[in-house]
């Protein structure tokens, strides 16, 4: 066992500890009526806004922007003087593991939240230095810093916090969120996120039930190799903020990198309810919990609740707000439901839809329509129709090279290599089509998947594997199916192809072992 894995498993079994021994005690500086998390930051504020700030702060940690904003307005409603109460309404705008932007009008809020706190007295240096690190996100009109180098502007600022105040539970929860916010998806050495964790687990050890706790973890452990780490954060979250919509799917991202499906369904099946049960909920948290879901379902051979949520999709004319989240559900959600099928006929009808989104500023989840389009039009043998894919395929990945997005030109190009492999296929090119599919599957295995979604619409080196099977080499794709089940395990494809290769391979007690574990899903 590595340092590493045996000091974060030792600060594991110190939360399980702690969290069972917190339950015979109940701070009264704490906040769970409405089971937020516990959290107490304090600042200078009266009595009563000091507890709605905590509040706000658990809404915060959790990722409940519109919700800890509203708080964190009601915190300077009781009590204008409270700087850091400004501060919050300009961290509630600072969506920083998110694929957007703060927009120009959340730009002017955050800076006249800011100039407000400037005007007021600062009563302390950490609330300075607080109010100076968030700045560095809201720069004056004349700063040229892109928003990237901002984000590693205050990575750094909140670094210097937690030096200045080594004992500042909160700034290492923020310090450990910023080092994963900048994490390069195309970084297997996971130096950020094992820094993280470590800092995670200091402050695990003195507030087991803290929101940002659990959730950080389950982010810095969002990887195949690390997601074993996550697994009880995910399970401690549910319950440490179980009416927080976004907590409660946020658990799933761990299920999902370990095959639990089930788990997955109900992870997600209660963040629905929350946001139900919320008129401000955020439609993007709630469209986005039902891409898992939809993928869980699949994986557990439940097609008719998949098809209800492919077809809530396709009943819904329009999407707003316009960001990648919600493109991204719109268009993974019908590929997926396909796909995983193998309904290649139905998978040459996709459009995009809604037809009035604006796909031009998504390329990357356009992409994902015209990958199983061409896919399916290859695997039916319509190359005309799947060299058409293959078409658009290639300008939307220049599009985004132009306009250096590198990653999602990088995802587009693994679509694309994938469809011009089953192409060659279809052709009877068969060298070629390997070569273009293990370069796809390589590719794949390069990167990282974004935090949107649950996985690629099919694994590359699991199409690899299936490639081969198709031409009669099951050893060979035996070996590329197992690989891709380490990556996704428990998928119920990759299981079902690996049974097959096996037994064509002539090992029939690993065929037997892959067929039981297909009928346990």
């Amino acid at each position: 066992m590595t340092t590493f894995r045996r000091v974060f498993t030792f600060a594991i079994l110190l939360w399980i500890g702690s969290a069972i021994a917190d339950g015979d005690h109940h701070p009264a500086n704490n906040i769970d009526q409405e089971k937020l998390g516990k959290v107490h930051f304090p600042v200078s504020c009266t009595p009563t806004a000091q507890n709605q700030f905590d509040k706000a702060l658990a809404m915060l940690h959790s990722f409940w922007y519109d919700e800890a904003e509203k708080a964190f307005q009601r915190v300077i409603s009781i009590d204008p003087n409270c700087t850091m109460g400004y501060w919050g309404i300009a961290m509630s705008l600072y969506q920083q593991l998110w694929a957007t932007t703060p927009t120009t009008e959340e730009v002017q809020r955050a800076r006249n939240a800011l100039a407000q706190a400037q005007s007021l007295p600062i009563k302390t240096d950490r609330e300075k230095a607080y109010l100076d690190a968030i700045a560095t996100i809201y720069p004056a009109k004349d700063d040229d810093r892109d928003y990237s180098s901002r984000k590693l502007a205050y990575e750094q600022a909140m670094k210097r916090i937690t030096e200045q105040f080594p004992d500042d539970n909160e700034a290492t929860l923020f310090y450990a969120l910023a080092l994963i916010s900048n994490v390069s998806p195309d970084d297997k050495t996971f130096v950020r996120q094992k820094q993280a964790l470590q800092l995670l687990q200091r402050v695990l050890k003195d507030e087991p039930q803290h929101p940002g706790v659990a959730h950080y973890i389950i982010h810095s452990s969002d990887y195949p190799e690390l997601a074993e780490f996550g697994l009880d954060a995910a399970r401690a979250y549910m319950d440490i903020a179980p009416t927080v919509p976004h907590a409660l799917h946020m658990s799933s991202h761990i299920f999902v990198r370990l095959g639990l499906w089930s788990d997955v369904v109900q992870s997600n099946l209660a963040a629905h309810q929350a946001s139900q049960e919320h008129t401000s909920g955020n439609y993007g948290d709630d469209i986005h919990a039902k891409d898992f879901l939809l993928y869980a379902y699949l994986q557990l051979g439940e097609t008719e609740k998949a098809r209800a949520i492919m077809q809530e999709i396709l009943a819904t004319d329009q999407a707003h707000p316009h960001n990648t989240t919600i493109a991204y559900a719109f268009a993974a959600i019908p590929a997926r439901f396909v796909a995983e099928r193998g309904d290649w006929h139905a998978a040459t009808k996709l459009s995009v839809h809604p037809t009035d989104f604006p796909w031009q500023q998504f390329g990357w989840c356009e992409a994902l329509t015209h990958f199983t389009k061409g896919m399916g039009a290859a695997r039916i043998g319509n190359i005309i129709e799947a060299e058409k894919s293959l078409k658009r395929l290639e300008t939307l990945r220049d599009h985004d090279h132009a306009a250096h997005q590198d990653y999602t030109a990088g995802q587009i190009e693994i679509q694309r290599l994938a469809v011009a492999a089953w192409i060659a296929a279809a052709k009877n090119r068969s060298e070629e089509a390997l070569q273009l599919m293990r370069a796809s599957a390589d590719l794949e295995d390069s990167t990282e998947k974004d935090n949107v979604t649950p996985g690629s619409i099919i694994p590359a080196r699991e199409l690899l594997g299936e490639l081969l099977l198709t031409m009669n080499q099951p050893e060979a794709a035996l070996k590329e199916l197992e690989t891709s089940l380490q990556r996704t395990p428990n998928r119920r494809n990759g299981i079902s192809l690996a049974a097959q290769a096996a037994r064509k391979a002539g090992d029939l007690s690993k065929a037997d072992q892959y067929e039981q574990q297909f009928q346990a899903l």
